[in-house]
């Protein structure tokens, strides 16, 4: 484990060490922090760009989908070079490219249950960039189980929605108080439609949260950002635990 900043490790993270919220040890802790990111496409894509590039330090990217020319409108860690290759494959590609200091782990195929809680604990935080309420459902278990961070993001047509799910923190509410199993069903982007610069708004906010989480800062838990890209407008909700909830309720 990195103990120390190199001298150009110190050049490189110089403008977030500037900030007092950071400084030099907040961005030690992200050289030291392992990240995992659940899907490589419109909200992973800048996920792992940003998190690579602010110096995490190890990033897990797991996704078993292919590039296709339709994902080239909004996910832009791919390339037309890489079409026919695997998402995640292609991601470390263009990650090795950013920043040489992340070390990148590969995962090209669905994790099952066991996998999955494996992946989990080997980590410190959990991104959920992936496309529908089975994903996310799991997610959402397994990092409950296992007391990690899960930032959550979501976005389709115009609209998106972010928020960080803290289970270090038992207050903390879960996925299923927002949305209850069989309740709702999965919205895809090939079935929707969705801007390109969404998914890029709301993957930034991603990196962004799990930042501020792995380095000890107030995040979105319990509330729930909606973005409207149409009118350009930002609201926040209280998310509270729900004490009914069948998962984290008491």
């Amino acid at each position: 484990m990195t103990t120390e900043l190199n001298d150009n490790e110190l050049a490189r993270y110089s403008r977030q060490i500037l900030l007092p919220e950071i400084d030099y040890s907040g961005q030690l802790k992200l050289a030291q922090s392992h990240a995992l990111i659940i899907g490589l496409g419109g909200l992973g894509s800048p996920v792992a760009m940003y998190l690579a590039s602010a110096g995490v330090g190890q990033l897990t990217l797991v996704d078993f989908d292919e590039v296709d020319e339709s994902n080239l409108q909004r996910q832009v860690i791919h390339t037309e070079s890489r079409l026919g290759l695997n998402k995640a494959e292609s991601a470390a590609q263009s990650l090795r490219q950013l920043n040489h200091n992340t070390q990148l782990n590969v995962i090209t195929h669905q994790l099952d249950a066991a996998e999955l809680a494996q992946q989990i604990d080997q980590a410190d935080i959990v991104l959920d960039c992936s496309d529908n309420f089975d994903t996310r459902f799991a997610l959402n278990q397994a990092c409950f189980k296992a007391h990690k961070p899960l930032v959550s993001g979501a976005a389709i047509r115009w609209e998106g929605q972010l928020t960080t799910y803290d289970f270090r923190d038992r207050q903390s509410p879960c996925y299923e108080c927002l949305y209850k199993r069989g309740t709702s069903t999965d919205q895809t982007c090939s079935q929707n439609g969705v801007v390109a610069p969404l998914v890029g708004m709301v993957g930034s906010m991603q990196a962004l949260e799990a930042i501020k989480a792995l380095v000890g800062l107030p995040t979105l838990m319990g509330k729930l950002m909606l973005i409207d890209g149409l009118s350009m407008s930002i609201r926040q909700f209280n998310l509270n635990k729900d004490p009914g909830c069948q998962h984290c309720g008491d």
